[in-house]
């Protein structure tokens, strides 16, 4: 009888109540437990319990009994509140991921379609994130029904409707732009966005190329009407390639070459199944591809962190996360900017072609075919012949200057030199009264010198004695040692200054220039704008011009926003609740700290493409190298880019010295220290009733506005260059923490 007992009470367990999947996990976050801990109690893996987190799966005996008394004890803990409805998963939150704000971008419009998708369903069946540390104010990762194939990570489970059906989204997306592939207890997993983890039954790492093809839903929907769909990214940890037949850590000569040998069992495997890699070979970003049949795309992407295709200058500690987590970072990162196309840089350029693609298809022919035509406002298809480019806007070595004699120096007259600000200056006897030294720092600065650019989107024309004209994008051979910045223009008024005590706009290092130079069109603007008439001898200019940036900045800017409005920085913060906000802003996610770190990389990178130089490959002065036959190489909008972004600098400093008679002590790339009274930015910046100078430094989030950078003491900044004899010491490149070591004083 009591064997019978235990069989009824075992099959009353087995019907155990259990609360719903959003309320399971708001006990488990209550009491601040983790997946992991939860996990290990019941003798479950971390993927199961989110699973039941996320509506995906239900326990069954004997852990459901076990995970209904936890939850029990839980709620006896942590009621729920009944007065207040929570919103349903994916309801867009002002500021963050799921929503749309004047200042924050939308979810890509797959995303919003899973979501109203999983909310038809009868059961909630929405993947909900894996990650159990994001406050209740962090971005939610992009929701996606459980519309998985045969392969799905627990093929027992009810299924949603697939969303396409619903919604009419494409279903090829369906489980979002990326998987981190891993391995655990034996079995090949795929971590996706919104948290779904999917069984991988490939044996090979041909059979997973197909599989990810062929059954996976993994992808990203084109940006641009004429462009096309990113390709799946698979990113692949140690055990993962351990699996698959890799290295897990590259050799020196490996990592030199930058991929592994073509002879490797791996490569040759790929090869009998007629797949091909790109002339990169099989390195930290491999693309496994077929020859397209028609507009069909065969091709896959592989990161593999362990071989530093996550550099950790732009992304941190993301390549030693766990597979969820990591598949978090990554997934934000591709929604908010795009499907990773390689490093930051190699990204930042990919988008510019991704919004603009070179192509689009015409309008029907007498037989009813369309042809492939060039996109206006795009760079075009074919490369700038390297023989048509001006000599001033190359850079050494190219093609183009290969008659020079071997160990020519070119000067300003010969060569256009826009790059940002290092100058520094020794304090005056006023300065070294004060207290403190203060950094403040322009937020995504060369990004927001893109936005409204107008840039050439062809060939050069070269003229003699041109007259200036702002519109007219191109490099100007003109005489700027005259200006004074002791009396320059502010709006229409004349202003006197000490310009001792001012930087030039006209060279990186801050000094006048001493005679003939070229020069970006923003700067040759900027010195009539100071009053100044300006006489060019020569120049090469671009009639065929556009507004190419602008939409690149849109989208970049948008992801940097939102991303910040995720970690509780808004755009309409007062002055002082902005600093407060900003302190410590890293720490309350980690990982959306690390996508925030990645966005800046993908504007600075992305702009240093646009003049990459050889990168080995045998190159030999004179040769041209591999970045030259892409439409996207385009020095001159790198070097407009870096022109206005100092320009719009200095007339900032400008008018703060106009108004306030302060002039910075340092400036480098977009940081400007200033000699303080207090350790506030608040402490010089001239607010009145909360409104900044017009014209002046506002601190805020947007692009173009002004953060804390850091605060030293007068003392810390004398002693530093007393102790290395430098007087001239570039105090705005330590200004953050302080650190100097002999190395960085060239010692």
């Amino acid at each position: 009888m009591s064997e019978l007992f235990d069989r009824i009470d075992a099959l009353v367990a087995s019907r155990s109540v259990l609360p719903p999947p959003a309320e399971r996990k708001r006990l488990r976050q209550a009491h601040g437990l983790t997946l992991d801990e939860v996990a290990a109690a019941l003798d479950v893996r971390r993927a199961t319990v989110s699973g039941w987190e996320s509506g995906k799966t239900e326990p069954r005996p004997p852990e459901r009994e076990a995970y209904a008394r936890l939850l029990g004890k839980l709620a006896e803990l942590y009621p729920a509140d009944t007065n207040v409805a929570p919103p349903a998963e994916g309801t867009a939150v002002p500021g963050t991921f799921g929503g749309a704000s004047a200042s924050a971008p939308q979810a890509l419009p797959t995303d919003a379609a899973h979501e109203a998708a999983a909310m038809t369903t009868k059961q909630n069946t929405q993947p909900r994130p894996a990650h159990d540390s994001v406050p209740s104010t962090a971005a939610p990762r992009p929701a996606r029904a459980t519309t998985a194939p045969s392969t799905s990570r627990h093929p027992g489970a009810k299924k949603a409707a697939p969303a396409a059906a619903l919604t009419g989204t494409d279903p090829r997306f369906a489980n979002g732009p990326l998987a981190v592939v891993d391995v655990e207890d034996g079995q090949v997993l795929a971590y996706c966005t919104g948290g779904l983890v999917l069984d991988v039954p490939a044996k090979s790492l041909a059979a997973l190329v197909d599989w990810t093809l062929a059954e996976a839903r993994l992808g990203q929907p084109k940006l641009s009407g004429p462009g096309k769909d990113a390709d799946p990214l698979l990113v692949l940890t140690q055990a993962a390639l351990e699996r698959y037949g890799l290295p897990t850590t590259l050799t020196e000569e490996e990592r030199l070459a930058g991929r592994i040998p073509e002879g490797h069992k791996a490569v040759k495997q790929l090869a009998r199944a007629q797949w091909k890699l790109t002339k990169r070979g099989f390195g930290p970003w491999a693309r496994i591809y077929r020859p397209a049949t028609g507009s069909e795309r065969a091709c896959v992407q592989l990161c593999i962190p362990s071989w530093n295709a996550l550099d950790a200058r732009h992304w941190g500690e993301a390549g030693q996360l766990p597979p969820a987590e990591l598949a978090r970072v990554l997934g934000v990162y591709a929604s908010r900017v795009m499907t990773p196309r390689g490093s930051t840089a190699v990204t930042g350029l990919e988008l510019m072609t991704a919004l603009h693609p070179p192509t689009r298809a015409s309008e029907p022919d007498a037989d009813g075919k369309r042809h492939s035509e060039h996109n206006p406002g795009s760079l075009g298809k074919d490369a700038i012949d390297p023989m048509n480019w001006p000599p001033c806007e190359v850079p050494d070595g190219h093609p183009v200057l290969k008659d020079l004699p071997r160990f020519h120096v070119r000067g300003p007259g010969e060569k256009l030199f826009e790059e940002a600000y290092d100058w520094a200056r020794p304090m005056t006897d006023g300065e070294c009264m004060l207290r403190h030294l203060v950094g403040i720092d322009v937020n995504m600065a060369f990004a927001a010198g893109a936005n409204g650019l107008t840039v050439g989107l062809g060939e050069a024309t070269h003229v003699k004695a041109p007259a200036f004209d702002p519109k007219l994008p191109g490099s100007w051979l003109v005489d700027l040692s005259h200006i004074d910045l002791s009396r320059v223009k502010v709006g229409k008024e004349w202003v006197e200054l000490d310009g001792s005590l001012l930087p030039s706009p006209f060279t990186p290092t801050g000094e006048r220039p001493e005679g003939p130079a070229w020069y970006a069109t923003p700067s040759v603007a900027y010195a009539a704008e100071l009053g100044y008439e300006v006489r060019p001898i020569e120049a090469y200019v671009r009639h065929e011009s556009g507004r190419y940036l602008d939409g690149w900045y849109q989208r970049l800017r948008d992801a940097y926003l939102a991303t910040m409005a995720d970690l509780g920085v808004g755009v309409d913060l007062a002055p002082a609740d902005f600093l407060t906000t900003m302190d410590g802003y890293r720490a309350r996610d980690p990982e959306l700290a690390i996508v925030v770190s990645a966005i800046k990389a993908t504007v600075k990178g992305g702009l240093g493409k646009l003049r990459e130089r050889p990168r080995g490959e045998g190159w030999k002065p004179g040769q041209p190298w591999r970045a030259l036959s892409r439409p996207t190489w385009r020095p001159d909008i790198r070097a407009a880019v870096i022109s206005r972004t100092r320009t719009n600098l200095h007339r900032k400093i400008v008018k703060h010295a106009a108004f306030t008679g302060q002039y910075p002590v340092a400036v480098l790339s977009d940081c400007v220290v200033y000699a303080a009274g207090g350790t506030s930015p608040l402490d010089f910046l001239p607010y009145r009733e909360g409104k900044p100078l017009p014209g002046g430094f506002k601190l805020g989030i947007n692009p173009g506005l002004v953060k804390h950078e850091g605060t030293q003491s007068v003392l810390w900044g004398e002693e530093v260059r007393e102790r290395f004899d430098a007087p001239e010491l570039n105090l705005a490149r330590y200004i953050k923490d302080g650190t100097v070591t002999d190395a960085d004083s060239g010692e």
